[in-house]
């Protein structure tokens, strides 16, 4: 089963739609505890602020329980504003804490570019991930948003993308990986990281 956290924020419906066009036999829509310790992977999607996303997740008690998945070792996938939640913090909201998953913080989107980074753009490939192994170096993928991750360690970094400078795409280790475009708003592409996703982590 793969347990897609509902903390009231991200766009639900699309993403269940397109892990079971990728795949997916079992996907639970789930705030429950004893669902997600017990899934074979979770997904955390996330739009909006980033402030509200950790709130709601501190307020639902699900940030204690993501901690304890990536503790026990349990694939965890982030999505956008998911993938900012593994982090220490964010500029766009100071002093509220994220998940502490992966070290390092989320800023904003700077020098002479459009903020936020809209539409198709593509993504290089720098580390490979097995969960990315479908994916072409280079191929377009649909992004929307404002900040981006700046993990302490570099080697956390598994593709940019251009936008003013390299930024950060995608962050992984081992059954973990963080995707700031839209998997499910990428086509093709989008379904091949999905499919690739569910069938690394399949019971």
């Amino acid at each position: 089963m793969i347990a897609m956290v509902d903390y009231g924020v991200g766009n639900l419906a699309s993403l269940y739609a397109a892990l079971r066009r990728a795949g997916a036999e079992d996907v639970r829509i789930t705030r429950s505890h004893v669902d997600i310790l017990a899934a074979n992977a979770v997904v955390l999607p996330g739009v909006g602020r980033f402030g509200h996303c950790a709130s709601e997740l501190r307020r639902l008690g699900l940030d204690v329980m993501l901690r304890a998945a990536h503790d026990r070792g349990i694939p965890l996938l982030g999505l956008c504003v998911g993938m900012q939640l593994f982090f220490d913090d964010s500029e766009e909201d100071p002093g509220t804490p994220g998940l502490g998953l992966c070290r390092g913080r989320v800023r904003r989107l700077s020098g002479d570019v459009r903020v936020p980074h809209t539409g198709w753009n593509q993504v290089r490939i720098v580390r490979p991930h097995p969960w990315l192994a479908g994916v072409r170096d280079e191929a377009y993928f649909y992004f929307v948003h404002s900040y981006s991750v700046d993990p302490i360690d570099e080697r956390a970094i598994v593709a940019t993308v251009e936008h003013g400078g390299a930024v950060t795409a995608a962050v992984g280790s081992p059954g973990t990986l963080g995707l700031q475009f839209h998997p499910e708003k990428s086509g093709a592409m989008g379904i091949s990281v999905l499919r690739s996703f569910v069938r690394a982590t399949a019971g």
